[in-house]
Order: C-alpha cells, then structure tokens, then sequence
C-alpha cells in the first residue's frame, strides 16, 4: 500500500491534519522523531483510515506515491530547516515538501527558492482553526507555485472548512504569499481580541456590568453585525465561574496575555513595508504591557490617575457596541492594507475577495462581516481601502458618534483603550485634510535637510535655513 501525502511531527497539530486527512478518505504515512508518538496517535485513532507507519524518513519517503506529498509540521524556525535538510537528499525532482506550521514568510521565501533549484517544490501552507480546525476543517492558506498546488490543493480543499459548501481553500500566490496572509490574519486576530477586551474593561469599569451580565450581551451581540467567533467565545469564556472559587472565571486568571510571535511579525513587517497597523500594533504593545507585571504593581502605589467621574450616556451598552464593531473594522482595514503593499513589494497577485473567502469558516477570526469584505473586494471598482467601501464608509459614519463618546469615557476615567483610540485616530487620518506632517517635514528639512514638497508647485525642495532662509529646488540624488 502507498501513501498519497506523508505527515512529519506528530504533536497535537500534526496528528489532527493527519487524521483529517485520513477521515477524508487519503492515506497517510506516519513519522515522528521519536516513533512512541506515531504508535500513540495509532494505537488511538488508528481506525479513522488508513495509514502506515514509518519510523524513518527513508521509510516515509518510500512509502509515498510519486509525485511525493511531504507534510512538515515541527517548531518554526531551526527544527524546519533541519527536517529540509534530511529529506532533500531522499527526493525526486517534481516532489513536494509542505510546511503548515507558523513558519516566518521570508523563511519561506529562502526554503522556496533554494529547493526550487534542486526541482523540488515547496509550499508554505497557513493552517488557522487551532487544534478543533486541524481535525475538523481549518482555513487553509497555501502558497508555492501554481504547478505544487494542481498536485496538493484538491487535498486540502478536501479536509478544508467549508462555508456554504464552498472550501476555505485556495492557491494564494508564489513562494511566501501563504504564510504571510496567515501571519496578516494572526495581527487581525490580536486586535480583535484586544478590542474584545477594551468593549468588556469598558463595560465593567464605565458601567459596573459583571461578567455573567456581559456574557448576555456578548451573546445578544453576536445575533448582529458582530457575529462572530471571538465574540461567541467571549460569551462563553464571561458566563464561566470558577469551581474551586465561586468566582467569575476571569477574576481568577493572571492578568498576563502570552503570545506565541505572528503578531509581532505582523507589525515588524508592516514597519518594513510602511503599511499604518497601528490598532494591530497596539494590541501586541497591550500583550507586552500585561506582561511587565512586576512594574505594573510598582506604578500602583505610585502613578496618580486623577480620573474624574462621568455620567454615562442614555444608551451606553449601545454606544460600545458601534465602537467595538467600528475598530473591529479597522483592524480588517489596516491588515488588508497591509496585503496589498506586501503584493506590490513581493510580486504576489493576492486576489482579497478569495482570501476574504477563506477566512468565513474554520479559522479564528471567522465573522459574518466577511461575506461583505468579500463582496467589497469582488465588485468591478475595488475599494482603495477597506473603509472607503461604500456599505462599510456608510456603517463607520453611523458609528463615529458613539465611538467618540466611548473613547472619551475611558479616557476620563483613566481605562486604557489602546485598539479603540488608535483606531479612532487612524480613521481620522484618513478622513483629514490637512494633517501635522507638513510640520514633520519641515522640522526634517531644519535639522537634516531632508527636503520637502509644496503645495502649489513641482519639484522638490530645501530652505537654507542656517543662511537667508531662502528656498531652493533640491538636486535629486537617486
């Protein structure tokens, strides 16, 4: 019996994809470093399809149908690069090595080119849905060449999410495009988180709402624009007391947000591309701000607040809605903005409405919004920016008011918002028409003579600002 796809690193990930595959119908080939977790995930699961079992990559290779289907799912990073360099010299030229975990896109941008020298394919896959998803049908982000996903997309699309019978599934573009738009997807789902928790800081510190009182909201909230997973989590995750206390769950968990490194990817990488992340960006400095908790205790005996007290508007639950559903916006926004700078820097044709597409079902920041994102992205005239779509221009401006309102309230009472103040500020950005960096640029051209455009002519220029401070037409260096 030959395999159709090998699967590599059998950890929880590993081991659901694996099964997935083989519930699909495929069979599977089984390595794992140490062979006691190959004879674990059979020994359980064994019965959910075929697979053989492997205790060499030698013996995985051979065990594979031509063209081969390697799937790697190690720690990013070394371990990936060390798996590569084992199985290269055991492969034929057309076969195809697969990375699905949450490899950096310009580590495969380098595994991509170096193996497509030896005529070996390779594809960086994001897979999002966490452990559930691997199982049951994640949202899947292939890159690679076109020719690699002829061969491997019918499988993926297979064990996919499916939305409306569609699959959550598609060729994204060449070499890194998968593992970027699965890293721009990881920054979004930092931000709506944090905005998720800002929306509930907000409710219990502004309006004294308890938690099981939230979870009802929360859950009244996601019959509407808001409905998403996040939210019905975050309904789910309010309503849960605590056992061994009695209290409401989050009273008892550390204060402390982790994060695994996609979002700080995303933010580094928007800085390099000069793309505005800033509600993506807040969200990771928040994480890292929770982190610093021997500081933070320190500053509460001695930073004064001097917050002051507020009477909360008529309709105050409301208000907090439009403002979470308008930076939830934002943040979808500033990530696929992102894309496309990305897509002119790398060459990648990144279709939006097909990767709006994947993201409906089986990944983490599955929404009911994105049906709209994708139809904004599949209309003849395409948006500039997600915003200046005609239905989301129209919802934002019904927003605003509230949004305002809700800002300020923080503000006053000293509850830091930084996803919903940031992304206020973007939108107001973007909508001013004069803004300061007129003077930036002047303070620029002061100290370093970095020039400046005008306003009413072409060209570009400099004052001499150490002599008469009169203007001349700058030589252009490049």
């Amino acid at each position: 019996m030959s395999a159709q796809i090998g699967v590599t690193g059998l950890a929880v990930m590993g081991a659901n994809l694996a099964r997935n595959l083989a519930r699909n119908g495929y069979t599977v080939a089984l390595h794992n470093r140490s062979v006691e977790k190959t004879d674990a995930l059979l020994e359980k699961h064994g019965d959910e399809g075929d697979f053989i079992r492997t205790e060499s990559l030698q013996e995985l290779v051979d065990s594979l149908e031509k063209p081969r289907r390697v799937l790697i799912m190690v720690k990013a990073g070394a371990p990936v690069d060390s798996v590569i360099e084992q199985l290269e010299p055991l492969l034929e030229p057309g076969d195809i090595v697969i990375d699905a975990g949450n490899s950096h896109y310009e580590d495969t941008r380098r595994r991509e080119s170096a193996l497509a020298e030896k005529n070996l394919h390779f594809v960086g896959v994001g897979v999002s849905g966490g452990e559930e998803g691997a199982l049951l049908g994640p949202s899947i982000m292939p890159g690679g060449s076109r020719e690699s996903y002829d061969s491997l997309g019918p499988m993926l699309e297979k064990i996919s999410a499916k939305y409306n019978g569609e699959p959550c599934c598609t060729w994204v573009g060449t070499d890194g495009a998968g593992h970027f738009v699965k890293m721009v997807h990881n920054g979004i789902e930092y931000a709506d988180m944090q905005v998720i928790g800002e929306a509930y800081d907000v409710l219990r510190t502004a309006a004294g709402i308890e938690p099981a009182e939230q979870a009802k909201i929360f859950n009244d909230w996601n019959n509407g624009t808001l409905s998403s997973f996040l939210i019905e989590i975050t309904a789910e995750v309010l309503a849960h007391t605590d056992a061994r206390t009695g209290k409401p769950f989050v009273d008892v968990v550390v204060d402390s947000a982790g994060q695994k490194g996609t979002g700080r990817w995303t933010v580094v990488s928007a800085l390099e591309l000069g793309s505005p992340t800033s509600g993506i960006a807040e969200s990771v400095f928040a994480r890292g701000l929770s982190s610093q908790r021997d500081q933070r205790e320190l500053a509460q005996g001695i930073l004064e607040g001097h917050e002051g007290s507020v009477e909360l508007p008529e309709g105050f639950v409301e208000d907090v809605r439009l403002a979470l559903y308008a930076s939830k916006l934002v943040s979808y926004a500033q990530g696929i903005d992102m894309l496309t700078a990305a897509a002119t820097e790398y060459g990648w044709d990144l279709k939006l409405d097909e990767i709006a597409s994947l993201w409906r079902a089986g990944c983490i920041i599955r929404a009911e919004l994105l049906d709209d994102i994708m139809k904004a992205y599949a209309a003849d005239e395409k948006p500039a920016n997600l915003l200046l779509a005609p239905a989301f221009a129209e919802a934002i401006a019904g927003a605003v008011p509230a949004w305002r309102r809700v800002v300020a309230t923080a503000v006053q009472l000293g509850i830091p918002v930084p996803v919903f103040s940031s992304s206020l500020a973007y939108y107001d950005g973007l909508r001013r028409k004069r803004l300061p960096a007129a003077l930036t640029q002047g303070l620029r051209d002061l100290f370093g003579a970095h020039t400046y455009n005008r306003v009413d002519a072409e060209g570009t220029f400099h004052t001499l600002w150490g002599e008469d401070r009169s203007e001349v037409e700058a030589v252009d260096t490049h």
